[in-house]
Parts: C-alpha cells; structure tokens; sequence
C-alpha cells in the first residue's frame, strides 16, 4: 500500500511527465539545437558589391505541442567574390597596387558579415512520419552587417593598414527580415533529424563609416539587400522520453 501512495504522490506532482509521450505519435515540446549552412545569391543594392556567398548558422529554438516554434540564430556570412573595386584609387595604370617597396602588392578582398534573428515559426505536421516532422515556415526579424575584408602580403602596403582600412571596407549595417519555408524531419529512430528549404533576407542597411577614399566621399545611400537560397540543417532534439508503466 506504501508503494500506490508513493507511486500516485510521485505522479501528482509530476504531471507533465507522462504528457511527453512517444515521438512518433505525439506532438512533443521540444528545445532543439540546429547547425546549418546556406549558399546564397545576392539581389538589390547587395548584387552590387558581391557575388555568391555562404552562411553558416547556429539556431536555438523551442517547439510547443501546438508546433509553434520561438527561437534565436546567427549565421557567419562568408564570400570570395567581390565585385566593387574599392581601391580604385591605389591603381596604377595596369591596375596594379604597390607596395613600400615598389614592388606589385598582392591584394585580396572577401565577403564577410553576420546575422542575427529572432524568429517565430509553425510547423504543418501533416506529412511526415510523425507529428513532430513536416511542412516548416519562419519569420525573423533582426541584424546584418557586412564589409569587404581586405588581406595583403606581409602587411606592406601602408594605405591598406590599421583605421586607413575604415576607407575602403564599406562596413554596412541595418535592420533585417528573414523567411524560411522548408521541410523538417525528426525521424522515428532518432538518429536522423534535419532540415531543408529556400530562405530570403530583405535587409534595409546604410554605411557605417564617414569617408570612402576612393569616391572621395561619404556614401549615403539608403540600401537594400537581399539574399535569396537554399538551407540546409541538421537538428539535435532535446526532450524527454514517456516514462515506463510501473506496475505493483
């Protein structure tokens, strides 16, 4: 008789527990940890400045049994090509930069940027293998920044080095607005969890620095950047399994 007591004691005050259930026949409350990467193509202002890029991205989100999603994310934006010529004025006539030492410089400019979101989403859990996978949609809202990263041999050119870089590096920011329509899937077996589906960032950004030394001016236009492509993720899910019947 001790042992009923203790075992209804122990479920009364437990009474979320056994509300978890099975992932393949219940939708669960879940906290998941997602890694992802995404090619992109730019659009607007952005096409601009650079080509394709990547991001890589780190997502923290919570699922509620009505599979509505609440969640955080930054993604690291990364790209090769750069179409803008911002050291225009360090040419010479056959293009070429020098160095301090009157040689051909060797001179490399990259994408690079960031992204941070807040976003709320709904999971349409009506394909899939259980009610926790299927059709997914997002909206963010948040921060992108992006500059031209330039890099050259052994430091030796100095209009490239230290604050002369504010010049050219076109460091941008503003506010930004990210929809995710895609496919998740948190299999039965619990070893094969992931997402898939097209992403579009509209951000509303301006310059950050004062000077742009090779238009001899200061950029004020008010931009807008796109970035248009395909993410894909993988999912670590954290949520408790149904507790075992006990019986006495």
């Amino acid at each position: 008789m001790r042992h009923v007591v203790l075992v209804i004691a122990l479920v009364l005050s437990t009474p979320g527990l056994f509300a978890q259930g099975e992932i393949q026949d219940s939708s669960l409350q879940i906290t998941a940890i997602r890694i992802s990467y995404a090619g992109q193509v730019p659009g607007g202002h952005m096409v601009q400045r650079f080509g394709w890029n990547s991001q890589l991205g780190f997502h923290a989100d919570f699922k509620n049994r009505k599979n509505f999603l609440f969640g955080l994310e930054g993604s690291f934006i990364f790209g090769k090509k750069v179409k803008e010529d911002v050291m225009s004025n360090l040419r010479t006539p056959d293009s070429a930069i020098i160095d301090q030492n009157g040689s051909y410089a060797i001179v490399l400019a990259y994408e690079r940027g960031f992204m941070v979101n807040s976003y709320v989403g709904y999971l349409w859990n009506k394909i899939g293998p259980n009610p926790n996978s299927g059709l997914l949609i997002k909206a963010g809202v948040g921060y992108l920044q992006h500059k031209i990263r330039i890099e050259h041999n052994k430091n030796n050119v100095p209009a490239l080095t230290g604050e002369y870089l504010y010049g050219y590096d076109r460091l941008t920011s503003g506010i930004n607005f990210t929809e995710f329509i895609g496919y998740q899937l948190l299999s039965n077996s619990k070893l094969l969890n992931f997402f898939a589906g097209f992403e579009f960032t509209q951000a509303f950004t301006q310059s950050k620095r004062d000077w742009n030394f090779n238009e001899y001016r200061k950029d004020d236009t008010k931009r807008k950047d796109y970035l248009y492509g395909i993410r894909v993720g993988w999912i670590i899910p954290l949520y408790k399994r149904a507790p075992r019947a006990v019986y006495y």
